[in-house]
């Protein structure tokens, strides 16, 4: 490292070659090996410590490629989402993945870029600390150098950049979206527009005032509080969001405002340090946050997972607040919610008997694959739906909704979750709602469905099914002799799908205003009269997620089937409720004499698809749910310990109501301060 720092010393050498070489000399072998990157800068500032040639020489050369070289797109494009949009952008990134940009000359981005040219530096540059780089910037002593009387050209290039930031937020403050969601912005002053002015004013009170401290009037205080007031007003617009709906270009443009604003403050706070004529040591940690973020934002310029990640985390907390506010319905609280629940989910194993013995005579109709898929998919999808307008309940469609409210419940501040235990009691309360909800489902299809089968033999004198389809009905319930379990965790992820899209389709109806569109028009409301249409409007406004949940979610495992057939694969799915009828109506078919064994099997088979069908759904939706209110992983394993504390210490609150002595405790808890009491017309 010694001999390549002796390399600079030599009179009108390229200082980026040199650069590039002396970055790999303190890259790690392993990126994620910080002590040893920590090592290699100690040595370099023990090395610039001991020998000040060596410390002016690359002083010197950092200098010229600053005074050299344009500092705004760096500043202003690096780690800031462009105004193409979302999908262009996504777009743009696939491209440069398959054919690299060309690096233009002249442009200090250009010097980053070749300096830190491995999409891993970013974990050693992060890694090593942001005191290990004040350490190597204290070591190089700029101090050393006369501070000049004229504003210095780096500084001239961060005032511009500020610029250029200060009026693309101005430009985006005032996109009709914003309006829309926040009328003030254009009945009052709108902070996004003021703060422009106000940096105006001080950057050309910094360039006339250099070295002096600026007066109250023209420091940047007023301008600090306008871009606080700036994300205040993007903290409502998601408020309102949340409420009137969103969509991905609504997103893109407040993470692009957030990042604006950032970006504005960090010049900000470098440029008020540097101001006065006192020790540029003051100026030395924002430099360094500056530059490690400049750093990983390069390394990550066109990495397709964190774009979409980044841009889709305000949607999917949109998508599942929305869903949150029907999943609080399936939570229940009290022994009275609780047996409230059971009557629900004995409608939809009513209603899944009659959807079972229908599924059993389209498969005996041999139509052809396309034409059966869509007759089970219609037989899915409308008996779900029937069962949402009967107000009855389907054990499995739970979860995907009640990871949802329990992630809603979240007080989460910088990816902490700050009262564990409380999230534990709803999420033990959700346990013990969904093994109801099953047991109410699983106890109504198994007689109805067997003695629907019982009636058609006593009136027809022929089976429902033969002997032969009541055996192969019980092996592919089977624990052990199918691939049930397997099929069970596919119909898990159609479930957690299935609840994506129910939020999905509740954000849609409150972001294009689906209930106030449907009251203007003219011809219902003169055929089902006015007051008739507010209440047609208000259910589609507070029930178009349902439906068109449980809709897709039959097609969902009509179809897998066939698309196993096209592509030749062995895929299937294994629904708990389903499987319970289809007990029912082989026992039947049987005679009510099967052999025990494979009964037996097939029993606990049930019982396993219920828990795949449930774990899998749940698992799915609560990862993204919290991932959405970005709850990092190591919160993840303390909930999961606690909760499987509980389970070990209380492990019937889990499955049964609390008595009616602890009701008034559970009311108490900090999970309930919101109305989540259940209501079973979901």
């Amino acid at each position: 490292m010694e001999q390549l720092l002796c390399r600079f010393l030599v009179p009108d050498t390229d200082p980026i070659p040199l650069l590039v070489l002396l970055v790999g000399e303190i890259r790690p072998a392993d990126a994620g090996d910080f002590e040893s990157a920590r090592r290699n800068l100690q040595a370099l500032c023990y090395i610039l410590g001991t020998r000040p040639e060596l410390r002016a020489a690359l002083r010197a050369a950092l200098g010229n490629l600053l005074r050299t070289h344009r500092h705004s797109e760096l500043y202003t494009a690096t780690g800031i989402l462009p105004n193409t949009g979302f999908v262009s952008e996504g777009f743009r990134r696939i491209g440069h993945k398959l054919l690299p940009d060309v690096l233009e000359p002249g442009l200090l981005r250009t010097v980053l870029r070749a300096m830190f040219d491995r999409a891993s530096d970013r974990h050693w540059v992060v890694g090593v600390g942001n005191e290990a780089w004040l350490q190597v910037i204290t070591a190089l002593r700029f101090d050393e150098d006369p501070r000049s009387d004229s504003l210095p050209q780096p500084l001239v290039e961060m005032l511009s950049a500020l610029r250029v930031l200060s009026y693309w937020i101005a430009a985006l403050g005032t996109e009709p979206e914003l309006l829309r969601l926040e009328p003030s912005l254009e009945a009052y002053e709108s902070p996004f527009v003021a703060q422009n002015r106000e940096l105006t004013a001080y950057i050309e009170t910094y360039a006339e005032h250099w070295g002096k401290p600026l007066a109250a009037d023209r420091d940047e205080r007023q301008l600090r509080v306008l871009f606080s007031q700036c994300r205040d007003v993007i903290e409502r617009v998601r408020r309102n969001a949340a409420r009137n709906g969103t969509s991905i270009r609504l997103t893109y443009h407040l993470q692009r405002l957030r990042q604006l604003l950032q970006r504005s403050e960090q010049l900000l706070d470098i440029l008020v340090d540097l101001q006065p004529r006192s020790s540029d040591s003051v100026a030395y940690p924002p430099m360094v946050s500056l530059f490690t973020q400049l750093v990983r934002d390069e390394c990550l310029r066109n990495n397709l997972y964190r774009h979409w990640r980044q841009n889709t985390e305000l949607i999917a907390l949109r998508v599942t607040d929305n869903a949150s506010h029907h999943g609080e319905h399936y939570i229940t609280e009290t022994r009275q919610e609780y047996w409230s629940m059971a009557r629900s989910a004995m409608i939809g194993g009513f209603v899944i008997a009659f959807m079972a013995c229908l599924k059993i005579v389209l498969a005996g109709a041999q139509m052809p694959p396309l034409t059966g898929a869509i007759a089970f998919c219609l037989n899915y999808g409308i008996g779900f739906c029937l069962i949402h307008i009967l107000h009855g309940t389907v054990a499995t469609k739970q979860p995907a909704m009640t990871a949802n409210a329990i992630a809603a419940s979240i007080s989460e501040a910088g990816g902490k979750l700050r009262d564990i235990e409380a999230l534990t009691v709803l999420i033990t309360r959700t346990c013990r709602t969904q093994v109801i909800a099953i047991l109410g489902n699983v106890c109504i299809a198994i007689p109805l469905s067997a003695l629907i089968a019982f009636a058609v033999f006593s009136s027809s004198g022929q089976h429902f099914t033969s002997p032969e389809k009541s055996l192969h009905l019980l092996k592919e319930q089977s624990l052990v002799d199918s691939g049930a379990v397997f099929y069970a965790a596919i119909a898990g992820v159609c479930l957690f799908i299935s609840g994506l899209i129910s939020g999905y389709y509740d954000n849609y109806a409150a972001y294009n205003r689906i209930p106030e569109r449907i009251l203007q028009l003219a011809w219902p409301r003169r055929l089902f009269g006015e007051r008739r249409m507010q209440r047609i409007a208000a259910y589609i406004g507070d029930n178009l997620g349902a439906l068109a949940g449980n809709l897709l979610f039959g097609f969902l495992l009509g179809g897998t089937t066939l698309f196993g057939v096209l592509l030749g694969l062995p895929i299937d799915i294994r629904h708990v409720a389903f499987s319970s009828a289809f007990v029912g109506i082989a026992m039947a078919g049987l005679d009510f004499a099967p052999d025990l064994r494979l009964l037996v099997w097939a029993v606990l088979g049930v019982a396993g698809i219920g828990f795949l069908n449930l774990a899998v759904s749940f698992a799915l939706a609560l990862n993204v749910a919290l991932r959405s209110r970005q709850v990092s992983d190591s919160q993840w394993r303390i909930l999961v310990r606690t909760v499987l504390r509980n389970l070990r210490r209380q492990p019937r609150d889990f499955f049964l109501p609390p008595k009616e002595a602890n009701a008034c405790l559970v009311m108490q808890t900090p999970a309930n301060t919101g109305d989540q009491s259940v209501r079973p017309d979901r």
